[in-house]
């Protein structure tokens, strides 16, 4: 009691902020996939990236539904034309495109295909089309690269017996040479412009399809295949190298080497065996996948859980009576995700 009485306010000092807010926790705990959001936050090329593969994959899904063109649809008129053309202009309404195989196609100022002009003679022999538009003659010639052509793999044959001849002059000529010549009654003219086809965004190919549609349409195959294959082998891989990796010992020497049966036998033999079994198709492509490539993930979540099962934090999962399924689910995968996800 004496004490308490020598206690004076002169021996109290106010806490100061920074000590007060010492054990102060700064912020809430997070888990691992909040971790790994907020990291990936961080890395501005790894979001760029994600939201590129992002674009791709929606396009892939949804543009189909919504694109003029099927990717089995054909125009046999307009074929081998670029996303960008070089057009020629006839009159105020007419403007044409010549392709690669010297038709010509209609096309409006800015881009848009109409489709091919009517054909009035196809001259082979003087190497001539012929063409009607508007009741006048539009001519397509293109003997003069094929004779440069011509003239220089003679001069290129005759070089092998006479060493005096330049290739160089006939290379020079043939480089120089035009592709063809377009008159439109009578008249020589000039490419216009430089447009871009409002049609076929990407082009079109031999048969008169829309490239881009396709590439769509192909990349939604292959995110399919990818997407499911890559499942299964994640499920299957998963599982299979965990409770090898876990339980160790017999388990683990017999588990490994069906393993090594599987992964000596080639993939062309799983696909021939597959399609004596099943059709051709997305199915057989799926499969095959599927029965292969997860014995890579195996091992590797395997090695993993072999130095995870000793750490205390499974000793403690154990003591505490947790299951082995739990103790694999709940505990050792989540922790081995980073080689899974790489």
């Amino acid at each position: 009691m004496d004490n308490l009485k020598n206690i004076t306010p002169e021996m109290w000092n106010q806490v100061e902020k920074s000590e007060k807010d010492a054990e102060k926790v700064e912020r809430p705990s997070l888990t691992y996939w909040q971790d790994a959001w907020r990291r990936i936050k961080m890395n501005k090329v790894a979001m760029i990236s994600l939201i590129i593969i992002a674009i791709i994959i929606l396009g892939a899904i949804f543009i189909p539904f919504v694109w003029k063109f099927d990717y089995s649809d054909q125009n046999l008129e307009l074929t081998n034309i670029p996303p960008r053309m070089e057009i020629y202009k006839l009159n105020e309404q007419n403007y044409i495109y010549i392709n690669k195989e010297y038709k010509a196609i209609k096309v409006t100022s800015d881009g848009e295909l109409i489709g091919m002009a009517e054909v009035v003679s196809d001259d082979k022999a003087n190497r001539k089309y012929v063409y009607n538009i508007d009741g006048k003659e539009l001519v397509v010639d293109y003997r003069f690269y094929l004779e440069a052509k011509m003239k220089f793999n003679k001069a290129k044959k005759a070089a092998k017996k006479d060493p005096t001849i330049d290739l160089v002059a006939a290379e020079h000529e043939l480089n120089n040479a035009k592709k063809f010549e377009v008159l439109y009654d009578g008249q020589v003219i000039e490419p216009l412009d430089t447009v871009r086809n409002k049609t076929y965004i990407l082009g079109s190919d031999a048969l008169g399809r829309d490239l881009f549609i396709r590439i769509m349409d192909g990349a939604r195959i292959s995110l399919l295949i990818g997407f499911v294959a890559a499942f299964v082998n994640f499920v299957i891989g998963v599982l299979y190298g965990g409770i090898a990796g876990y339980y160790g010992g017999r388990v683990d020497n017999i588990m490994m080497r069906i393993v090594d049966i599987i992964s000596t036998i080639p993939m062309m033999l799983y696909v021939i065996l597959l399609a004596v079994v099943f059709e051709p198709g997305l199915k057989t492509i799926i499969v095959a996948l599927s029965i292969t490539y997860w014995v890579r993930m195996a091992r590797i979540v395997r090695g993993q859980v072999l130095s995870l099962r000793e750490q205390e934090f499974v000793l403690a999962a154990i003591t505490l009576g947790a299951s082995t399924k739990r103790i694999l689910l709940r505990h050792i995968i989540p922790n081995v995700m980073g080689p899974i996800m790489v």
